[in-house]
């Protein structure tokens, strides 16, 4: 029996994550994520799947970031219908992430529609709320380093890959062989998540590389975000920060919680303009068992904000003239409410905008980051004044060193490691170190490649 690998996303790029297993009689899709950044990418998700999606026997999720499982009400949509296979924590995010991105989907294309500004008439959404729901009744949960059966005769394992609540590292044997995903890594000292695992065997390896040519900085990220709240506040400003309301946001509250709790910022409300980011944090205190915060630290780093449910009250929090945090999704202002926070604050001096994190290349955050004097929002080119930081020392995403320091704790080197979910400068960054530093034989795949395995 084949066994063949297809990198059909999440190559080249930091989006779109999806690699097809196919024995011949069976296959397993590990990923389901939509394509985000430039729109040539974004484009590429209408088109058509490159297999049929009834002819995969499963999904394996990593987790619930929707650049790895954006694309399931998709997939559903067009026709598969097995098991969707992870963590009891990603199902419960999922939850939340799936249907918000059918809902935005949903109000994007009726908010384009009714102001024209869309090339498509009329324009359409990729997937509603309904397809979000058919996927979410798919999810079949496991527990972390228990194996679980496949369709097929294979068999799965999840380790903690650390970078989110319920992220893993997905290991698979089939047919004889055994074939690691990395997922998205954390760090190795996260102050919230665990630390990343690293999986005892692997003939084959794909691993991620973000972050594959740099190194975090070593400052201390709350005393650079107390600073730049302080300053941005006394000057009578507005600090927004784009955030992914899945793992940034419970960052960023923990840090304010310990700032307001040693006596600083006291006078600053801190606002979390995200339904999306209050349901997960809600999630986040029930998982207790995937972090490192106990039950007293939860409840207190939830209650540090007050939270913004209502379109009206996210109105009024943008027209109000107080100094003030407004944490909204998403993180690299691709689409959400902070979109309307950015066109109300982005041109005034007075305010910073404070991205927490990887930028993707072709979305805003990376041309805001880069210096961009204006940024096209709704149809509309919105001028950018105010103060832009990055405290990419918030990264969820392990660097090139701490890559390097979970591949090495692996046991033995595998037949090939395949680098991926990186712009393609840090996957062959990442590449010559891996070669270098461990004389592994690795490879950097391109978007539709196929391995063969087996």
């Amino acid at each position: 029996m084949t066994l063949r690998l297809s990198f059909l996303g999440g190559a080249g790029t930091v989006t779109g994550s999806k690699y097809l297993l196919d024995s011949g009689s069976h296959r397993i899709l590990v990923d389901c994520g939509l394509f985000q950044g430039k729109r040539a990418l974004r484009e590429m998700n209408w088109t058509s799947f490159p297999v049929h999606p009834e002819s995969i026997s499963a999904v394996v999720l990593t987790h619930a970031h929707l650049d790895h499982s954006g694309a399931l009400p998709l997939l559903v949509k067009q026709g598969f219908a097995g098991p969707i296979v992870c963590s009891e924590a990603t199902a419960g995010l999922c939850e939340v992430l799936l249907r918000d991105s059918g809902h935005i989907q949903e109000q994007d294309a009726l908010f384009a529609n009714k102001h024209g500004f869309s090339r498509h008439k009329p324009a359409l959404p990729l997937y509603g709320v309904k397809d979000a729901e058919a996927a979410l009744r798919l999810l079949r949960p496991i527990s972390f380093r228990r194996e679980h059966s496949l369709p097929g005769g294979g068999r799965t394992m999840l380790r903690h890959a650390g970078h989110i609540l319920g992220a893993a590292s997905v290991e698979l044997e089939w047919n004889r062989t055994s074939i690691v995903f990395s997922g998205d890594l954390g760090r190795q000292d996260d102050p919230i998540m665990l630390r990343p695992e690293a999986p005892t065997r692997s003939d084959y390896l794909i691993v991620e590389s973000t972050y594959g040519d740099r190194s975090h900085p070593t400052i201390d990220p709350q005393r650079e975000l107390e600073e730049i709240v302080a300053t941005t506040t006394k000057r009578g400003g507005t600090v927004v920060i784009p955030a992914f309301a899945v793992g940034r946001v419970q960052v960023l509250l923990h840090y304010f919680e310990r700032i307001k709790s040693a006596g600083g910022l006291t006078n600053v409300p801190i606002f979390l303009d995200s339904p999306m980011a209050v349901d997960a944090s809600d999630i986040f205190c029930r998982f207790k068992s995937d972090h490192k915060l106990t039950h007293e630290e939860c409840r207190r780093t939830c209650a540090v904000a007050t939270y913004i449910r209502s379109v009206e009250d996210s109105k009024r929090l943008g027209s109000s003239p107080i100094p003030k945090v407004i944490i909204s999704a998403s993180g690299m202002a691709t689409g959400g409410r902070v979109l309307h926070h950015l066109k109300r604050f982005a041109p005034y001096q007075k305010n910073t905008i404070l991205f927490a994190g990887y930028q993707a290349e072709g979305t805003r955050g990376a041309a805001m980051t880069s210096g961009a004097k204006s940024v096209r929002i709704h149809g509309e080119d919105v001028p950018v004044a105010a103060e832009v930081r990055n405290i990419e020392a918030l990264s969820a995403h392990a660097d090139a060193n701490e890559i390097l320091t979970w591949l090495k704790s692996i046991g033995g080197a595998p037949k090939a490691t395949y680098i991926t979910h990186g712009e393609l400068q840090a996957s062959k960054a990442l590449q010559a170190r891996v070669s270098a530093e461990l004389g592994w034989t690795s490879l950097v795949p391109e978007q539709g490649q196929e391995a063969l395995l087996a």
